[in-house]
């Protein structure tokens, strides 16, 4: 089957949905200007498909590429056989190309090379094919006796022989392939205490105490019990085994390399089989089951991150306010920072209302102050140390004030990141890097996709065992989300920064650059034609990228929507057919629609000279010109009084935002110091297999308290009937 076959079948779609795909790819084409504007010609996959594309196709390359070198190897011994070509051609895994050259590979110096070099490799052929020998085999071995290489006695030479034999199994392809299925099905991880550990703290014993005794079917492990069985053991904390049936499986191993023919030297052989498994298979089929294993955990660790980070990014924005950042702290005090409704920043001030200095009252009247003189109708505080605290400051001050000012709790993941980065000291230069995350977390409220952008992903933290797994993976996945939000959302040109105008399809970092220069030389765009001026930015790039960029204050209403420039000509031709001008689009819009559903989309589509989908995306962006797709999700909530432990009673009902989302439940921000648990199993009356399956970070939901540990501060959440 050719690359585009295999995919196809793999996905589940089309050859030609997948020829159409590559070709794109080969033309440069981004995946979010794929997904959104060439959807005739892939039959309208998404992004999601059009990136498992994209990895299944680097992966049969690389595929491809390693059959062709180690069909090289082999033939330059002279080894080649058709039969084995063509095992090599079918295999559909680099771990199966890897098993069929094991026993053509150059290694070091084996006991069965060794073997060989004192010539007892016509030994070892002898006792694999003379199935009825009814002799001394002593007195065959004796012949191959030669104290110059090494082989003084008879014993040493049967020895040798078994080695060979013991490495030919070792290296027979269908051996290697059934000892890890049998173990992939059969085989049972096993973690326990290590006794040698160094000495555990309470986190630590709180965290590996339940491996240290655990067991679990290898195909039913689940990802975060992976991860934390392997930070465990790379601790010291654990050690990790697996069980399985020793005897059967080396009976099996017996049978596939001898198969049902008698033969006199069986015990011979299954001592070869007994120390090819432990000493040669054993070791690197369990590495490769834990590697497996660990991959698998990581992609799915990964995958539930960069799911928590989509839905954290398209946060809606709440503007038209004016904001005031706390970044909370102790010893150093907590910096305040006040933004205007652009997320121009006005002021900020550092105050110590905490221990050690316990300054509360000046605190107090320092944030009072700067509320009234800018007129401050949101406080936004970060969710870190002395976060609580702040917010019982917070709430206790907003009861005295005449205005009407509420506050909310925001995460202030990379926020010190950020401010420590040269992209901050360019944006405040004259402050120090302590003031310049208050900033930010208040931006976070104005526009959490802007502001949030300016940060290594990762550092964004929603998620678990980020630090464990594959970073390139992570760094790439992550970046791949950013730039479906980024996209997803659009970027306003004129006001867009470099951070965010780099994520835009078609457009690298010197681009977007160029783009805030030429902006900031010659004032705004004033359309999308515009940026053609721009220095660097052909026309390749402006395809890619102009349907992304929007421009309010445009004399072309069309450029402040997500139709793209090459469809002008049809959505004008659509206008006129309706009998609206472009200037009514905001006006009549629903207009345009009513005609298309009148008429026929198929009929319409073909007097504009366009596709189905391409013609229904351009009806959709002539309802609502200018529409943020963020405006659908719920905004979060802002609170004005603090929700303390005591107040709280098994069956309370309360409303609550989702700050993460993790295999075993979600936690959920109820206004205590903590989060809260909603556990997997109080999500749904339903089996579900992820938290993911109903819930996303930033849901606003109400929860039923079901349990309360007063001691540890921990609360347990339903979402059931109670």
């Amino acid at each position: 089957m050719t690359t585009e076959n295999i995919i196809a079948k793999e996905l589940n779609i089309n050859d030609e949905q997948v020829k159409a795909v590559l070709k794109l790819f080969s033309e440069e084409a981004t995946i979010p200007f794929i997904a959104r504007y060439r959807k005739e010609k892939t039959g309208g996959l998404d992004e999601e498909v059009l990136r498992e594309i994209e990895q299944k196709f680097e992966y049969l390359n690389l595929l491809n590429a390693r059959k062709e070198t180690v069909m090289k190897s082999i033939e330059e011994q002279g080894k080649l056989t058709d039969e084995l070509s063509a095992a090599i051609n079918a295999a559909e895994k680099l771990q199966t190309v890897e098993d069929l050259y094991l026993p053509y590979k150059r290694k070091r110096r084996t006991r069965a090379t060794i073997a060989k070099e004192k010539g007892l490799e016509p030994l070892s052929e002898f006792i694999l094919s003379e199935k009825d020998f009814r002799g001394d085999l002593n007195e065959i071995a004796e012949k191959f006796i030669n104290p110059e290489k090494g082989a003084a006695t008879s014993e040493e030479a049967l020895s040798g022989a078994l080695d060979i034999i013991a490495e030919k199994i070792g290296e027979t392809a269908k051996i290697r392939e059934n000892v890890r299925r049998y173990l992939a099905e059969k085989g049972v991880l096993r973690s326990t205490k290590n006794e040698k550990a160094p000495e555990e703290t309470d986190r630590k014993k709180d965290v590996y105490e339940v491996y240290h005794d655990f067991k679990i079917p290898f195909a039913k492990s689940k990802p975060h019990q992976i991860l934390a069985i392997n930070r465990g053991e790379k601790e010291g904390f654990l050690k990790v085994v697996f069980d399985f049936d020793k005897d059967e499986l080396l009976n099996k191993i017996y049978k596939t390399f001898q198969g049902k023919e008698f033969t006199v030297f069986e015990d011979l052989i299954r001592t070869a089989v007994k120390d090819s498994f432990g000493r040669l298979i054993y070791p690197s089929i369990e590495r490769e089951l834990r590697n497996e294993l660990t991959e698998k955990a990581e992609l799915h660790a990964i995958e539930v991150f960069a799911s928590n980070l989509r839905q954290l990014l398209l946060q809606p924005p709440i503007s038209g306010k004016i904001i005031m950042g706390i970044d909370p702290g102790f010893v150093s005090g907590s910096k305040i920072a006040v933004i205007d409704k652009t997320g121009k920043y006005l002021d900020g001030a550092t105050i110590y209302p905490h221990p050690p200095q316990k300054r509360m009252t000046e605190a107090k009247g320092k944030i009072k102050s700067f509320i009234e003189k800018y007129d401050v109708d949101i406080i936004a505080i970060g969710n870190g140390t002395a976060s609580r605290e702040t917010e019982t400051m917070v709430a206790e001050l907003i009861k005295t004030l005449e205005r009407e000012v509420s506050y909310l709790i925001v995460s202030e993941a990379g926020a010190s990141v950020y401010s420590a980065s040269p992209l901050a000291k360019e944006e405040f230069p004259d402050l120090e890097a302590s003031m310049r995350g208050n900033i930010s977390i208040a931006r976070r409220v104005l526009d959490p996709l802007s502001e949030l952008v300016k940060i290594e992903p990762k550092a964004i933290g929603v998620g678990m065992y980020q630090h464990d797994v594959n970073q390139k993976l992570l760094s790439k996945k992550l970046d791949d989300v950013v730039e479906s939000c980024v996209n997803y959302v659009g970027v306003d040109l004129n006001t867009a920064s470099v951070s965010l105008l780099s994520y835009v399809s078609g457009l690298s970092k010197p681009l977007a650059k160029r783009i805030v220069k030429y902006r900031e030389e010659n004032g705004f765009f004033p359309s999308r034609e515009e940026l053609k001026n721009v220095r660097g930015l052909g026309e390749k790039a402006f395809e890619q990228a102009a349907g992304f960029l929007k421009i309010r204050e445009s004399g072309n209403p069309l450029d402040n929507t997500f139709i793209h420039p090459e469809s002008y000509d049809a959505t004008e031709k659509l206008l006129r057919l309706v009998g609206i001008s472009v200037d009514e689009i905001s006006a009549k819009g629903s207009l345009i629609e009513l005609y298309v559903k009148q008429k026929g989309i198929r009929n319409i589509a073909g007097k504009l000279g366009v596709g189905e989908m391409t013609l229904s995306d351009i009806v959709d962006n002539l309802k609502k010109p200018g529409r943020d797709p963020r405006e659908d999700v719920p905004k979060p909530i802002l609170r004005s009084d603090i929700l303390k432990l005591k107040d709280l009673s098994e069956g309370m009902k309360l409303k609550g935002t989702v700050r993460n989302i993790v295999d075993f439940g979600a936690f959920v921000d109820i206004g205590l110091k903590n989060d809260a648990l909603l556990h997997i199993s109080e999500i749904s009356n339903k089996f579900i297999n992820s938290p993911l399956d109903v819930l996303s970070v930033g849901d606003l939901i109400e929860v039923t308290v079901k349990s309360i540990d007063y001691t540890k501060g921990r609360i347990g959440l339903t979402l059931l009937d109670v």
